[in-house]
């Protein structure tokens, strides 16, 4: 459901309020009112389905499904009926909430971030000279500079990074940052 839709839907169940209330339209409902807070309630709780709130208008529809269902008691709706509605919107809006949470943000992983600390093998050496080398680290090529002599396939850890190259240590050797 797109928002175009859920502001449709809204409209409807608000311009709805005033059929609700009128006695001649639900003549089967003791308090329209209550009627109307829960089919709002409802609502509501689409909304939250397709809106990025976090559950603030999810808890809005549960009270009010709770209120309209506490206000239709003296109809003839069974207990158990407005209990167990009530438990379902409120184990929908705790699943809703649930997923939402899980999209928040994670560890940075690409810039420096990502980079410094990464371990990665050495693939290839520079030709006459044992301290340059080339990695495959994050999907890129990298030029890599190490204070010891490299060896490929050598497991390097990132200490720091200039420009275009990274700075390396062997994994067995304790990292120490180059000092500028």
């Amino acid at each position: 459901m797109n928002i175009r839709g859920c502001v449709v839907a809204c409209l409807l169940l608000t311009l709805s309020g005033s059929a609700f209330a009128a006695d001649t339209v639900m003549p089967f409902v003791a308090d329209p009112i209550g009627l109307w807070l829960i089919v709002f309630g409802i609502g509501f709780l689409i909304a939250e389905a397709a809106l990025p709130n976090y559950g603030v208008i999810g808890l809005g529809g549960i009270v009010m499904f709770v209120i309209g269902a506490v206000i239709l008691t003296n109809a003839d709706m069974p207990v158990p009926l407005m209990i167990g509605l009530g438990l379902i919107s409120a184990l929908l809006l705790v699943f809703l909430l649930v997923r939402a949470l899980r999209t928040r943000p994670r560890a940075t992983v690409s810039g420096d971030a990502g980079l410094i600390g990464s371990v990665t093998p050495v693939t290839l050496l520079q030709r006459g000279n044992a301290y340059n080398g080339w990695v495959h680290l994050q999907g890129e090529q990298w030029q890599v500079l190490s204070a010891t002599p490299l060896q490929p396939g050598q497991r390097v850890r990132v200490v720091a990074r200039k420009g275009l190259l990274l700075e390396v240590a062997a994994t067995d050797a304790a990292p120490t940052p180059s000092g500028d």
